[in-house]
């Protein structure tokens, strides 16, 4: 079947949760289907991950070549302005709508999506996220997959309730009541919903009233992502992982500095710590030339050498939405983890056989306190997290569910004669 896929960002390089997500389905749909890419560019998303690249967008799209027919890149409009961000957050209040179903409203994208349909059939269109639903009035024959890497508006109003600024939580609050006003209109307009977590499809479920939606969970390449036991582990080296630009991963670093390290330095003085992830504040690079002892490395092109030689894999999200990926990519290479039981929301994990489980500063600590105390505890969780990956998170299998859904959609459509004329939903531009 030929699909039109349509992304916020460029899927690849496959590091980092959205990319290793959108990159895997598309690498594993491809193998039973033609896949058309429009999509675009997050040129300082792309650039921080591929740092040492002269041109990171021809590398990008040499490599998706490999498995989609067409690629068509796009600039972000707010990009190209002098304070773009703010007109469009300005430009979305004033309409009564959200900044997430403006910023990605292109004309030249419109003009290729229409060109695209009016030129080919396609059997499904895939919407990488809610806010790529603002070009649905285009698309009038081909049924709709919509994918939902997070509950949006549920994890912006989270945000608000934990927010100190009062006119940020004013905002984040205002954006997530506009944002579930879209994600309730579109949801029901599609012809089936993807989310990462059953958390997430429950939430939509019960949000939207509907039953048109299913969750293809996130996975791990087990080609890159295994256990190295030529790497023998670092006594009390600790490793936290993730983009710090996203705010629940930046929220889980601050915790870690200011709730736990002051515990963890008294009570296990030998402690090191590595912080991984693209764009870490000033606030922590501060805090690091403080703590000779806490290293920000900041994005590495490769985090396996940091999660093989780690003892410990700390993972304090307390905040977000859909399943997270650092957590099995850790299962995958054998870490030791303790994580809050939220970090851990749609993984088939069990306490004490996969992971250690964390609420508060102390416990944290308690946790690697025990775990130093019980090698066949540490021996337990290295052992058993990768075959829990391997036996139901390779993407190998995640990806065969999806290009199933995708046949399903696209021949229930059919056989219903569904038109989607009457999705029409009033035209966007810049």
């Amino acid at each position: 079947m030929k699909i039109l896929w349509l992304s916020h960002l460029v899927p690849y390089p496959p590091k980092g949760g959205v990319l290793q997500r959108s990159f895997n389905l598309i690498k594993e749909a491809a193998r039973e289907h033609e896949i058309t890419l429009l999509c675009f560019n997050q040129r300082a998303f792309l650039e921080s991950t591929l740092p040492e690249v002269t041109d990171p967008l021809e590398l990008a799209c040499s490599e998706l070549l490999n498995y989609v027919q067409h690629i068509k890149v796009f600039e972000i409009p707010e990009d190209k302005l002098l304070g773009g961000k703010l007109w469009v957050v300005t430009k979305a209040i004033l309409k009564g709508s959200s900044y997430n179903m403006e910023w990605l409203k292109s004309d030249p994208f419109r003009k290729e999506l229409i060109n695209k349909i009016k030129s080919d059939e396609f059997d499904v269109v895939h919407v990488d996220t809610i806010s790529l639903c603002a070009y649905f009035d285009v698309i009038h024959e081909a049924p709709l997959i919509l994918n939902h890497h997070n509950f949006e508006s549920k994890m912006l109003m989270e945000r608000s309730r934990k927010e100190k600024n009062k006119l940020k939580r004013i905002f984040y609050a205002h954006e997530a009541r506009r944002l579930l006003d879209s994600e309730k209109n579109y949801i029901r307009k599609v012809q089936l919903n993807i989310t990462c977590s059953d958390d997430d499809a429950n939430d939509i479920r019960a949000e939207v009233g509907v039953d048109n939606v299913m969750t293809i969970p996130n996975g791990v390449d087990l080609s890159y992502f295994s256990t190295n036991r030529s790497v023998l582990p670092i006594a009390n080296r600790i490793v936290l992982v993730g983009g710090l630009s996203w705010y629940p991963n930046r929220d889980a670093v601050e915790y870690f500095l200011q709730e736990v390290w002051p515990l963890l330095k008294e009570r296990v003085p030998t402690a090191e710590v590595d912080i991984i992830g693209r764009s870490p504040t000033e606030s922590m690079t501060k805090f690091a030339e403080q703590e000779p002892r806490v290293h920000v490395q900041g994005f590495v092109d490769d985090v396996r050498p940091y999660l093989w030689r780690s003892e410990f894999y700390l993972c304090p999200i307390r905040i977000g939405g859909g399943t997270k990926l650092k957590i099995l990519d850790a299962l995958a290479s054998g870490c030791c983890i303790i994580a809050h039981p939220f970090a851990c929301k749609g993984i088939e994990v069990r306490e004490g056989e996969h992971v250690l489980f964390a609420e508060s500063g102390a416990e944290y600590v308690d946790k690697i306190e025990l775990l130093n105390s019980d090698p066949e505890l540490r021996a337990r969780l290295r052992e058993r997290g990768p075959k829990l990956i391997e036996s139901s998170y390779s993407y190998e299998g995640i990806g065969r569910t999806y290009s199933s859904a995708v046949t399903e959609a696209a021949t229930k459509a059919k056989n219903q004669g569904v038109k989607f004329d009457e999705f029409v939903v009033g035209k966007s531009s810049v």
